[in-house]
């Protein structure tokens, strides 16, 4: 199996490339892939850089030069439920964008795309455990900061677990290109419950949460 894997910043590259076997660097254009093996599987690697725009031109190059099994988006994200604490890691049942509205349509929706686009859960691979959570993930291209604006991105999809800034966009080119879509979030923040959620996610690097990503490589091996 050949699997994509894509992250947004360099602090997450850093946790995921030390799980690549024979890894060797690809350049396609001006964008540096890592490529290599993962138990079984070839991967490739690369940075796309932050928000939608950047992940959807990332996942796109990725399925047109590496043509993957499956597409997996790892990265850090906020959380939005009462239920989610800062270094609990939600895996994605749908994803969708906070921040989407065309007249005519559900907001979220783009038009010709599902609402809600699907997401690969593994629930075999990766069960159910403490700090795993599983839920809806909503991307957006604003860094939530504040109560209210969790709040507003509930009134709409009252289900999300956890707010970032790519993963809706990648999962709509892997639906587009009938490829298969793998997304996860370590939570770095709770701007629901915090005014200060800045602190928090510096402090979470400060932490650096490995053993979290550490749930790349017991999905990445049992494939």
């Amino acid at each position: 199996m050949t699997i994509g894997i894509i992250v947004a910043m360099s602090k997450e590259l850093r946790l995921i490339l030390p799980l690549i076997e024979g890894m060797r660097e690809v350049t396609h254009g001006n964008t540096l892939f890592y490529e290599g093996t993962v138990g079984r599987n070839r991967v490739a690697l690369m940075e796309c850089g932050i928000g939608k725009v950047n992940a959807a031109v990332g996942a796109t190059l990725m399925i047109e030069y590496f043509h993957p099994d499956l597409v997996v988006n790892s990265g850090v994200g906020a959380s939005a439920s009462g239920d989610v604490a800062v270094m609990d890691t939600v895996i994605a049942t749908g994803v969708v964008h906070h921040d989407f509205w065309c007249i005519g349509e559900e907001w979220g929706r783009v038009p010709g795309s599902p609402r809600v686009l699907p997401a690969e859960s593994f629930e075999a691979v990766i069960p159910d455990a403490p700090g795993v959570k599983r839920g809806l993930i909503a991307s957006g291209d604003l860094f939530i900061s504040c109560r209210e604006e969790v709040d507003r991105i509930l009134s709409h999809f009252p289900e999300a677990k956890a707010i970032d800034m790519e993963s809706a966009a990648i999962a709509q080119v892997c639906e587009a290109s009938g490829v298969p879509f793998f997304g996860m979030r370590v939570i770095s923040d709770s701007p629901w419950a915090s005014h200060d959620n800045s602190r928090q996610y510096d402090d979470f690097w400060e932490d650096a949460p490995r053993h979290s990503f550490n749930l790349v490589r017991q999905l990445l091996t049992a494939l």
